[in-house]
């Protein structure tokens, strides 16, 4: 059931909400964003949406600026929940270590986890080599006290029993998965069996508006609250007992903090009904 901010029968405060507003985590607004904001721009941004969690995605362009923005969302007071992170130890992921190493940033490095034999339908094989691919990259986030999330993002990698396979198999701590529902179309008929088998190693569920086979209508990515299936998604989770962060997206080319207001709006209007009250008037996205 919905974890509600209310007082128990005992008289003590119950658990919060998963969907509480410092629970949520801002998630792809650097290269999605029309307004191409700065470091410091992004997080005075974040700060007047009331966000207190951020996980930085970039591209070659953003790097340099790595680490201006982790004084400007420390300054504000904002979480650096995550990084997005390449599969192997290449120059750009020495950079990023590097940077959290100097400024004792304790984060997840989120990764897609690769199919390292495309070729092969061994199973056992291809899991053992996708393990094998990730391991230097969780004992170096090991050795500087963060963790590593394997992030579904399509194909064989994409399936959450091969990423469930992958974790057991390296049997690392630091290691878990983030899971991504734009990129999970393909899982609804199941979500309500997956989830629980993920749940123990779940470090962040991002959310997204789910239209049933949105991924190939061109609905891939749909504000929070316009989707058919977000409703019973939003009470599946918190009927799991999931408890960890929850990722509000971006990834579109508006204006991020539209697209964020848009998605809390939709969270906001949708939170009442799993309590059983009437929806109110539904919002209207600025962004599409």
């Amino acid at each position: 059931m919905l974890l509600a901010a209310v007082p128990s029968a005992r008289g003590e405060p119950a658990a919060k909400s998963v969907y509480a507003r410092d629970n949520l985590v801002a998630w792809c607004i650097v290269p999605f964003d029309a307004k191409n904001r700065t470091p410091g721009q992004r997080a005075d941004m974040l700060k007047q949406l009331g966000f207190k969690r951020y996980a930085y995605d970039w591209r070659a362009q953003h790097l340099p600026t790595f680490e201006a923005e982790i004084g400007e969302l420390k300054s504000r007071g904002i979480a650096l929940q995550a990084v997005w992170f390449p599969t192997s130890l290449n120059a750009d992921a020495k950079t990023i270590l590097d940077i959290l190493k100097r400024n004792d940033v304790k984060t997840e490095l989120w990764i897609t986890l690769a199919d390292r034999l495309p070729a092969s339908t061994d199973q056992l094989a291809k899991v053992t080599a996708a393990a094998e691919g990730v391991r230097p990259i969780a004992l170096a986030a090991a050795a500087i006290g963060c963790k590593v999330g394997l992030y579904n993002h399509g194909g064989w990698g994409g399936e959450p029993e091969n990423q469930l396979a992958v974790v057991q198999a390296l049997k690392l701590p630091n290691v878990g998965i983030v899971y991504n529902l734009h990129h999970g179309h393909d899982h609804l008929d199941r979500l309500k069996d997956v989830l629980p088998k993920l749940k123990p190693h779940l470090l962040a569920i991002n959310l997204n508006g789910m239209v049933a086979g949105g991924d190939k209508k061109g609905k891939k990515i749909v504000v929070l609250g316009q989707g058919d299936a977000d409703l019973s998604i939003l009470k599946l989770i918190a009927d799991t007992g999931y408890t960890g962060p929850i990722g509000i997206l971006g990834h579109t080319q508006d204006d991020a903090e539209q697209r964020l207001k848009d998605n809390l709006s939709g969270l906001d209007w949708l939170l009442p009904q799993l309590e059983g009250k009437p929806a109110g008037e539904k919002p209207v996205p600025v962004t599409k």
